[in-house]
């Protein structure tokens, strides 16, 4: 089973809540480096932590990235964006292109930047993180982004498996953090969520529902579509 004991860390999105809960936890599960990085790294009070600046929409960013973090055993492709409004129709046109290229095409060219890397340990793990809205089309291109993450995160577990790299998908909704400050509902605390998610990767799974809306979301997409989104009913003659 993959583990963190010795393991070196690359978290994206390494300064908000939940890629700083990654780099503590992972750090408190054994790992012996995280590479913590952000657009703007900032400081760490720990030798371990080791700042690097990445920005996943840049190609010759990811390129010098992995060529720095040579000796990455997991990748956490945290780093996402987000957008104020929720309709795909009147989204502008940067909104739409930055939350594709960070929340999809970022993860993508990363980990395909990593893939030798990864592949030549034979305990490697990749973490996407995915969210609920990867199953529901609420929140316009961040939903379709994220479910375009979780379709390659199928594909590359797929082609990663021979080589020995365990992918972790990840769906979870809110999480009490900065990004859902304005989000009505109720909202997981990033310490439970991480400790799912670890605890996930050590025993060998393959994807984690953090909570009762990523539950039943997985669980609506057998069903019926106006099941799943009833406001298609006042649209019928």
């Amino acid at each position: 089973m993959p583990t963190f004991n010795g393991a070196v860390v690359l978290v994206t999105g390494a300064n908000g809540g939940i890629g700083t809960n990654f780099v503590h936890d992972a750090l408190a599960r054994g790992a012996s480096k995280a590479y913590a990085t952000a657009r703007t790294p900032r400081t760490w009070d720990d030798e371990r932590i080791v700042p690097l600046t990445l920005d996943v929409t840049d190609p010759a960013s990811i390129q010098a990235t992995a060529e720095t973090a040579g000796d990455v055993t997991v990748l956490i492709n945290n780093a996402g964006a987000g957008v104020a409004s929720t309709g795909i129709l009147t989204h502008t046109e940067e909104e739409i292109r930055t939350n594709v290229e960070t929340n999809f095409l970022g993860p993508l060219f990363l980990t395909r930047a990593f893939a030798p890397t990864l592949s030549a340990n034979d305990e490697s793990v990749i973490i996407d993180i995915h969210s609920a809205m990867s199953w529901y089309a609420i929140g316009g291109i961040y939903s379709a982004t994220k479910a375009a993450l979780w379709s390659v995160t199928n594909s590359l577990r797929l082609e990663l498996a021979p080589t020995g790299v365990h992918v972790l998908g990840v769906h979870v909704g809110y999480v009490d953090t900065a990004m859902a400050t304005q989000a009505a509902g109720p909202k997981m605390d990033p310490a439970d969520l991480l400790r799912t998610v670890m605890d996930a990767v050590e025993a060998g799974e393959y994807e984690v529902l953090a909570d009762e809306t990523s539950v039943q979301l997985k669980a609506g997409l057998s069903g019926p579509i106006e099941a799943l989104y009833p406001q298609l009913a006042h649209t019928k003659a």
